[in-house]
């Protein structure tokens, strides 16, 4: 499970950005340059879990650095191998292996003969190179460094461009929308525990690109939401616990914490609220026969 928590818009309009700036129009497999050496391929993959689509990052023009090369989509293949010619991509580097973010990787590595690297071998993706918090991509033209941001899944990786402080984000942080965190391979102590490192990173980040949606050109008050966002939601689930005569469920709690949240996207908040009743069991607060079962009852200590 990737993506957003309540969903996301087409994104294929022009749209403003800070200032009041306009912003490229989201185009399936149409590069778009955002920086002084980086271009977006944005994937023909829309939906209520990628929004506009996954958004796959060319970094350096000589050398070439892949970020995300998506779903196994030939035609977005295609067009990042076109767009970065394939004789100069040299690393095809994954986020997390989540199903469109990374099974691309392999029929890139066909087009490219470029070196796969990425936290571990799981979910079917098989590296060339493992890569862990601290390690960095140098190229001739840049540097990127590898940042461990376990939450939305126990091997989501970032990279820093250290020469524009701009970092690739993954499902870590996304525009316009909040993120899913899935137990139990999400986890929500890990998840805030890398949002505060990012808030507290040094030499603060200018920009933000996330894996789905336009760049975040306000990192700072976008983390700081992301982090007082979640706050709300725990003492939500906390509220809930204490209005009800005995244990309760998560559908339940989400019937009251997400009544403004269509429907149809009730499954994937349960797992969320599901991800904040762990938390909280962690620090001692609520308890559960069984905090590994979804469906399991939930209760105040």
């Amino acid at each position: 499970m990737s993506g957003d928590e309540l969903g996301g818009a087409d994104g294929t309009s022009e749209t403003a950005g800070a200032g009041g700036i306009e912003r490229p129009a989201l185009l399936p497999d149409v590069p778009v340059s955002v920086a002084k050496l980086v271009r977006r391929v944005l994937c023909d993959n829309p939906g209520p879990m990628t929004g506009p689509g996954t958004n796959t990052y060319l970094v350096g023009i000589d050398e070439v650095a892949v970020i995300d090369p998506g779903p196994a989509d030939e035609a977005h293949l295609d067009a990042v191998a076109a767009a970065a010619g394939p004789d100069r991509v040299r690393w095809i580097l994954c986020t997390h292996t989540h199903a469109d973010h990374s099974p691309g990787a392999a029929g890139l590595k066909e087009r490219t003969g470029a070196e796969v690297l990425a936290f571990a071998d799981v979910d079917g993706l098989v590296c060339d190179g493992h890569l862990s918090d601290g390690d960095v991509v140098e190229a001739t033209e840049f540097t990127l460094r590898t940042v461990h941001t376990p939450g939305h899944a126990s091997n989501h990786l970032c990279f820093l461009l250290e020469r524009d402080r701009m970092l690739f984000a993954g499902d870590h942080v996304m525009d316009a929308s909040t993120v899913v965190i899935n137990p139990p391979d999400g986890d929500m102590t890990a998840y805030m525990r890398s949002l505060e490192r990012l808030l507290a990173w040094s030499p603060q980040l200018r920009t933000i690109a996330p894996a789905h949606g336009h760049l975040i050109e306000d990192p700072r008050s976008r983390l700081e939401y992301y982090i007082s966002h979640r706050m709300e939601r725990e003492q939500q689930v906390l509220d809930g616990l204490k209005q009800v005569d005995g244990p309760v469920g998560t559908a339940e709690l989400v019937e009251a914490i997400y009544a403004d949240v269509p429907q149809v996207l009730h499954p994937v908040a349960r797992r969320s609220v599901w991800a904040h009743l762990r938390k909280l069991a962690d620090e001692g607060r609520v308890e559960s026969p069984d905090p590994d079962d979804p469906d399991a009852l939930w209760a105040m200590r």
